[in-house]
């Protein structure tokens, strides 16, 4: 085993969303509790003021090295986002010459910088690699797995897929999915604290975060305005958080500045733990939020999975499906489900990632490893 200030001790976590930094986070702290010196290249929505400038979160992390970089302007296009970022985060590792990169899941961000960490031969860890969705983001997570030198996965599943990439299974750790580690302990607030933090006035309210799907961006609005009319019209209280940045999120925006405030409470972003404190809490959740269908089901929230942005992510019996407009199917669920709890779905682990992953990276064998990839058949 070896010992994190003898050798390969810098991690450098590339973050660009409040959803990647609640999976990069515990892993980050585990690691610097461990003697790694870690540090955080933020960039992506968390500079953004219409996001909620999360930035913010990942700067209360003591104990760990931030530099910020501002990759986009509104209205910029994902080519021009990733063209910037891979810029931003290449001077960045020349300077630091990381030992390893350390990126998450899907997003324009992490594609840059498992990019730039294989074309300057610096290992790169993906985490929540080999998993499916309904959009483009599957294909940058692919990609992903291709440009990343070792693989932290969420599942078995996610593992097989993985090596039917060509990649060796000697590579691929198979340690749960990393932001369920905070879900699975006490938040360390009460509902009352959040309610008081927020200004949350009801005490029966389901959660809903409905994103952009950038290959079905020209009918985002007419979605967003199916999926909302008929929670309007249910009576009931929700708490919505606000789109990511992808293209289509201004036609959301439009059909959320429309929704009567009594009973929509909006934020552009919240606290993780005050938000996992309302997942524990909440009567459901709506949407397409990967939370949907990965911590909603860990916790036994009953969820309405909306449209195709998550196709085939997960499989629960507490996770439900319908298009925006299959307004019978989303007025079932809300009479059904509504304050129904499910048994807890442990597929994507038991809330022990961080606690694996720090052992991986203790193992001589990980660092042995050589940054030459060649592509392993399956037998």
């Amino acid at each position: 085993m070896s010992d994190p200030t003898d050798q390969a001790t810098s991690l450098l976590f590339l973050t660009g969303t409040r959803a990647d930094f609640g999976k990069l986070e515990p892993l980050a702290k585990a690691a610097r509790d461990a003697g790694f010196d870690v540090s955080f290249f933020i960039t992506g929505m968390h500079m953004l003021e219409r996001y909620g400038r999360t930035k913010i979160e990942v700067h209360r992390m003591p104990g760990v090295t931030k530099h910020e970089f501002l990759n986009q302007r509104p209205g910029d296009p994902q080519d021009i986002v990733l063209a910037k970022t891979v810029t931003g985060f290449s001077d960045y590792v020349t300077e630091t010459r990381p030992d390893l990169v350390v990126v998450h899941g899907d997003r324009i961000e992490a594609l840059a910088g498992a990019l730039v960490a294989a074309t300057n031969y610096i290992p790169c860890a993906h985490i929540e690699g080999g998993e499916v969705s309904g959009t483009i983001d599957e294909i940058y997570r692919h990609c992903n797995t291709k440009l990343a030198s070792h693989h932290f996965v969420s599942s078995e599943d996610a593992k097989r897929r993985a090596m039917a990439m060509g990649e060796p299974e000697g590579a691929i750790h198979v340690i749960g999915s990393p932001e369920l580690d905070f879900h699975a302990g006490p938040s360390g607030v009460t509902l009352d604290d959040v309610k008081d933090r927020y200004d949350i006035a009801f005490d029966d309210f389901g959660l809903v975060t409905f994103h952009p799907v950038t290959s079905e961006q020209t009918t985002m609005g007419t979605q967003a305005q199916a999926l909302f009319d008929a929670l309007d019209d249910s009576g009931k209280n929700f708490v919505v958080i606000a789109p990511n940045n992808d293209p289509g999120s201004e036609d959301i925006f439009a059909v959320l500045d429309k929704l009567p405030s009594e009973r929509f409470r909006q934020f552009p972003s919240m606290r993780f733990n005050h938000f996992s404190e309302l997942m524990k809490n909440a009567a459901c959740m709506i949407g397409n939020s990967s939370a949907g269908v990965r911590e909603a089901p860990f916790l036994g929230l009953p969820s309405l999975d909306i449209g195709t942005r998550q196709t085939n992510r997960a499989q629960s019996a507490s996770v439900f499906r319908c298009a925006a407009d299959d307004r019978a199917t989303i007025e079932a669920f809300l009479t059904k489900e509504w304050n129904h709890r499910h048994t807890p779905h442990t597929g994507f682990g038991e809330g022990r990632a961080a606690e694996r992953f720090v052992d991986t990276l203790k193992n001589d064998d990980f660092w042995g490893q050589g940054l030459q990839k060649a592509f392993h058949d399956l037998a």
